[in-house]
């Protein structure tokens, strides 16, 4: 199972999976349904409790918004796939290009 370190009151790590799905469909403003299609397609990918439910982190409601913004503009699922899988190796190839930039 996954823990949570925080203080009282304290606001949870962006990438820390605390909501259940009930709670992140809320969030996002889409169906729990949606959001086990999206795990199924590899959108996004929550963290699984130990009872492997679907833990989901800001981060990842953030993912199910952008993967809406870009469903409303007219992507189909696998374009979005591959904008977001795209968008992610981009941010590492920086955050590489500034680690070898600092050295």
């Amino acid at each position: 199972m996954t823990s949570i370190r925080m203080e009282a009151g304290a606001a949870p790590a962006a990438d820390e999976p605390v909501f259940v799905i009930s709670v992140a469909a809320y969030l996002s403003g889409l169906h729990a349904q949606t959001l086990r299609q999206y795990d199924r397609l590899g959108l996004v990918t929550p963290a699984r409790s130990s009872g492997q439910n679907r833990m989901y982190s800001l981060l990842d409601i953030e993912r199910l918004r952008e993967v809406q913004r870009l469903g409303e503009s007219g992507i189909n699922l696998e374009g979005i796939r591959r904008i977001l899988d795209l968008e992610e190796q981009v941010r590492m190839l920086s955050e590489r290009i500034d680690a070898l930039s600092s050295e």
